[in-house]
């Protein structure tokens, strides 16, 4: 879907207030509320909006332990990696699950517990359980530096 400018400012709003009426969006963007909507309905329906959420602070949660996970698998099948995937994206603690290359893991997970205590019982009793893996790797996040969810649009 190509996006002219008033595209591209309805995406930069949303990302930043996924909460904003039709009518304070149509006012921010200088588009009557009826052709403004359109846009965003046009953009949902092709799927470029996937959705709206609410941003909800772990800590608050007493969620306070982030890490950062590699997995390496014991064989590279697809029927290895899609049993993988599917048992750890039933994992809540799993916020974030990449294929990745370049490294000596083929998965970087990122999750969110408690304590090092749910750590470990996350780690030992769920993740390293999953048929096929044979090596797992932790660091942990001592503080976010950039914690943004926004893609870039470029200038508009």
């Amino acid at each position: 879907m190509p996006l002219d400018r008033y595209d591209q400012q309805i995406l930069k709003i949303l990302q930043q207030d996924g909460h904003i009426s039709n009518q304070a969006l149509s006012e921010r963007i200088g588009l009557s509320p009826s052709p403004c909507l359109r846009r965003v309905k046009a953009m949902e329906e092709c799927g470029l909006i996937e959705g709206y959420r609410a941003m909800v602070d772990a800590k608050q949660l007493g969620l306070t332990l982030m890490a950062l996970i590699h997995i390496s698998m014991d064989q590279h099948t697809p029927e290895r990696f899609a049993n993988f995937e599917k048992q750890i994206s039933q994992l809540e603690e799993v916020l974030e699950c990449l294929l990745i290359t370049g490294q000596a893991a083929d998965y970087q997970l990122k999750v969110v517990v408690k304590d090092m205590d749910a750590f470990q019982m996350l780690l030992l009793n769920k993740i390293t359980r999953i048929d096929g893996v044979s090596g797992v790797h932790s660091s942990f996040v001592l503080r976010k530096v950039v914690d943004r969810t926004a893609l870039p649009l470029g200038d508009s």
